[in-house]
């Protein structure tokens, strides 16, 4: 396989991972909006959070650039389930904490006011991205904790073992030295893959399913970034063509996808089929520094792929690709957000 891991490695720095000034931008929204959180509920005389923990890609760091702007920060708020109580003193209702917490983050200031969603409540702000306030309540010991999500009702959801189970996945798979981890970079790209055309973005595998699919599927290769990356590929392909349910890691019993025939399970398979034949010219003797890097701008859908062409930078010698059997599922592990 033709090497442009130093090419991948530096697509991944330029145009997938978020820069440092937009993260601490990122930071400076998310603790501006959980001290207007606090302030608003105070001037309502409504109970106080317990707790906030970022969660989701967020947590995670596995956030892309996007050119729209469009980015998902997610931040939950805990409170503690005995101050919860209707005005009759009954349990809150998980819609009426939602709204509770809708209410206490209106600000004039908003184009758009925050709105109470299925799971989440959503903050708009006129950059593009948003944040999404996913509300808790929490009760028992600690030992026994039970921890419910406001959807529809409430429901027991686990978003900071989701983080952690993460963090668990990537020291596990990535291969010594390689940084922050080469799992996580690994999902930085996949999930810029399934971002890169905007008509895919609604129809797409989520971050959260595609992280899962590759924590099933991810072998490491410290040494070539982009032969782990292609291996991950192509075993989520053939992995979906079997069976397109992925399993929660966390929560018992749950799914990510819904159902057998998930569409957006469907779609992500689908995608991967199309563009990785792309990628056969790598497997070529006679491949090019040219040909090689405009097969990955075609998957990437990336012009900056054919700009590096004549840039000098680490020509690649042909490598075979590994046999099927070496990228196929390493590890069949069984187990909406981050429920």
């Amino acid at each position: 396989m033709y090497d442009c891991a130093s090419e991948i490695g530096q697509y991944h720095d330029d145009k997938v991972t978020l820069p440092k000034d937009r993260q601490k931008e990122m930071r400076k929204r998310r603790d501006a909006n959980r001290d207007r959180l606090r302030s608003g509920l105070a001037k309502a005389e409504k109970p106080e959070p317990s707790a906030f923990h970022k969660q989701g890609s967020y947590a995670m760091k596995t956030m892309v650039q996007d050119s729209d702007k469009d980015y998902d920060i997610d931040d939950g708020v805990y409170f503690e389930k005995a101050d919860l109580k209707e005005s009759n003193g009954d349990d809150m209702s998980a819609p009426n904490a939602r709204q509770m917490v809708r209410d206490a983050l209106q600000d004039n200031r908003f184009t758009r006011q925050p709105e109470s969603r299925d799971n989440c409540v959503r903050v708009y702000y006129n950059e593009g991205y948003h944040v999404d306030v996913p509300v808790y309540q929490r009760s028992g010991a600690v030992k026994d904790e039970r921890i419910e999500l406001a959807s529809t009702n409430w429901k027991d959801a686990d978003a900071r073992g989701v983080t952690e189970w993460f963090e668990g996945e990537n020291t596990r798979l990535s291969p010594k030295d390689t940084g922050e981890g080469q799992f996580r970079r690994a999902v930085r790209l996949l999930k810029k893959f399934a971002r890169s055309r905007d008509d895919w973005k609604s129809k797409n595998a989520s971050g959260f399913m595609i992280t899962k699919l590759a924590s099933e599927l991810f072998a490491g290769d410290k040494d070539r970034e982009d032969r782990a990356l292609r291996s991950a590929m192509t075993a989520i392909r053939d992995r979906l063509e079997r069976d397109l349910v992925v399993i929660h890691p966390v929560v018992k019993g749950d799914t990510i996808t819904k159902g057998p025939s998930d569409p957006n399970a469907t779609f992500l398979r689908d995608k991967l089929k199309e563009n990785l034949s792309h990628l056969d010219v790598l497997d070529r003797d006679d491949c090019t520094r040219e040909q090689a890097l405009g097969a990955w701008g075609k998957v990437f859908n990336d012009a900056w792929f054919d700009d590096q062409v004549d840039s000098g930078g680490k020509g690649g010698a042909a490598i075979l690709m590994p046999s099927k059997e070496s990228y196929e599922v390493v590890n069949k592990r069984g187990g909406g957000r981050y429920a």
